[in-house]
């Protein structure tokens, strides 16, 4: 089979869909992947940069597909990696219910939202096709799509994660050297996670830095000199066991950019051997990570757009007495909507209250109501009277 290396296919959008009728599932979608297949020789040989938007680029989708002849299953490969990385892109903003969801969407709609293409480890036979394929998304395509749908996501990045995998085994455990758990963390680390996870290169400076014994222990004096040399703000010791031929038993447990962290759990596989099952429980961990900083983050958003949302309004309650005062005070306190009470000003016969409130005009008085209060304008300020 013939290797011929790495492409890269900028310019989805040039090719417009409107001038291929029928983009679907049929003869329309494989005409137009040959148009842009045909531009692959003009296009430069380079690897996908993305230094800007990294969330929204999909790296290294793999493809094996055969047809009639090579050209037929590329064009099937193609079609096949884009939808792929779709959904694998909306798993990282938005989640699993997000996934579902979206997942009528055609062929077209998807093809209508990359920005470019990067072919690699591309083998090419009579009738099959074999490669790794690198999708770009264009972000603001990506974003009304989801809007458009009421879906929650998130595109800020956190601070990367430096994971620190250690293998035990019965001779003792294993960190740098023949280390299947720090092999399936090594093909799943993605730097276009939302959380993206650093590996530490095992060369002579990280050996003399942290020893497997240490990272056994959570050495925290050595764990932090080994998070000092690669600059994150967390590190994170991910300890993994065999257990029998086809599972392993695997623990983390400390703070990440979502949370706190706490694993102890078996990962079991039905074939593939300690590795799959090594790369399970990676892939779980990961997940877990990126799906806790999504949720602060969307919380955060949440509490900004209340905050952004709150007004101010200053009131004049007028009283007989400081007693009233204090049972207007405590209905005002605890009336849903109402953040704050400020009080300005206090007398025998009134008070002053500046209040701040998430709820617009209308609500507020309906929910005051509820609460046994009249509000009302007059001459230009406003009154506060209990019933």
């Amino acid at each position: 089979m013939e290797n011929t290396g790495a492409r890269k296919l900028n310019g989805f959008k040039r090719f417009s869909t409107a001038s291929t009728p029928a983009f679907g599932h049929g003869t329309g979608v494989l005409a137009l992947v040959a148009i842009l297949l045909s531009m692959l020789a003009l296009a430069t040989v380079s690897p996908l940069a993305a230094k800007e938007h990294k969330v929204f680029v999909v790296e290294a989708v793999p493809v094996d597909e055969t047809a009639q002849d090579a050209q037929q299953a590329k064009m099937r490969a193609i079609l096949k990696a884009q939808r792929q990385a779709f959904y694998r892109l909306v798993r990282r903003l938005a989640g699993e219910r997000a996934v579902k969801r979206l997942e009528k969407l055609s062929d077209r709609d998807i093809g209508r939202m990359l920005s470019s293409l990067a072919i690699t480890d591309e083998h090419t036979g009579a009738n099959r096709y074999i490669a790794r394929i690198a999708v770009r998304f264009t972000p603001r395509k990506i974003i009304r799509l989801l809007r458009n749908h009421h879906v929650s996501f998130v595109t800020a990045q956190a601070r990367p994660v430096l994971v620190v995998p250690v293998w035990i085994t019965d001779d003792g455990p294993v960190l740098w050297r023949d280390n299947p758990w720090l092999r399936a963390w090594r093909k799943l680390a993605d730097e276009h996670d939302l959380v993206p996870v650093i590996l530490p290169a095992g060369d002579e400076v990280d050996r003399n830095t942290l020893t497997a014994q240490e990272a056994l222990q959570g050495d925290k004096a050595a764990l932090q000199a080994l998070q000092l040399r690669y600059g994150t703000d967390y590190v994170l010791a991910a300890y993994a066991r065999p257990d029998g031929d086809n599972a392993v038993l695997a623990a983390m447990t400390g703070k990440s950019p979502g949370g706190k962290l706490a694993f102890d759990k078996r990962y079991e596989v039905k074939e593939g051997g300690l590795a799959a099952a090594a790369e399970l429980a990676a892939r779980r961990f990961i997940e877990v990570m990126n799906e806790k900083w999504r949720q602060k983050a969307l919380r955060r958003e949440r509490q900004r757009r209340a905050a952004s949302a709150a007004r101010h309004m200053t009131v004049v309650v007028p009283l007989a007495s400081l007693r009233e005062w204090q049972a207007v005070r405590a209905r005002l306190a605890t009336t849903p909507g109402v953040k704050s009470v400020d009080v300005r000003a206090l007398s025998a016969n009134r008070a002053v209250v500046r209040i701040l409130t998430t709820l617009r005009q209308q609500a507020l008085r309906q929910a005051l109501a509820r609460s046994g209060l009249y509000l009302e304008s007059s001459g230009g300020q406003w009154y506060l009277r209990a019933y």
